[in-house]
């Protein structure tokens, strides 16, 4: 049988990757305009989320409306907003049984078919999180953007959605 200080190291060595794999959910959603997804990774409700020109929101109802409204737009058959979320460098602390917090790097990339351009962005995200129904869920999700370069594309450059034979 495990020591009490073993057992308390391997409950949040548990915890932490339980959270990576919450986070790691959160960014497939977003990638994959997948809105229930997205909103199952916050507490059912008062979780603070605050997106700088995105929006901030005292309950994810509100940020699942804006991320559906921006996701879920289409042109020429396809998805009008292709985005690609990598977040590195996680920071996590787990203060209790039910209580974490951490901080993320993100790297964005964002393909923006409506507007023609393409739009690189890295930023920090801080986070809290608790156990809620027995799964880690964000209570706070907070993106703090460190900069962000928006360039046209062209005409000739070509892109390819999934189910276009690509």
């Amino acid at each position: 049988m495990p020591s009490p200080d073993l057992a308390a190291r391997i409950a949040r060595l548990e915890a932490i990757e339980d959270i990576k794999a919450l986070k790691h959910r959160y960014l497939r959603a977003c990638d994959a305009k997948d809105p229930k997804g997205f909103r199952a990774c916050f507490i059912a409700s008062g979780a603070s989320v605050d997106y700088g020109r995105l929006g901030a929101f005292d309950d994810a109802d509100g940020m699942a409306r804006v991320f559906e409204r921006i996701a879920l737009q289409r042109v020429d058959g396809g998805h009008a907003v292709l985005d690609m979320h990598h977040a590195m460098h996680p920071d996590i602390t787990v203060h209790g049984e039910t209580t974490a917090s951490g901080r993320w790097t993100l790297k964005f990339r964002q393909v923006n078919l409506l507007n023609n351009t393409e739009t690189v962005t890295t930023g920090e995200y801080d986070d809290e999180y608790v156990v809620e129904d027995g799964r880690w869920k964000m209570s706070k999700c907070h993106f703090r953007r460190h900069w962000s370069i928006t360039r046209p594309i062209g005409g000739d450059c070509r892109v390819d959605q999934a189910g276009d034979g690509a």
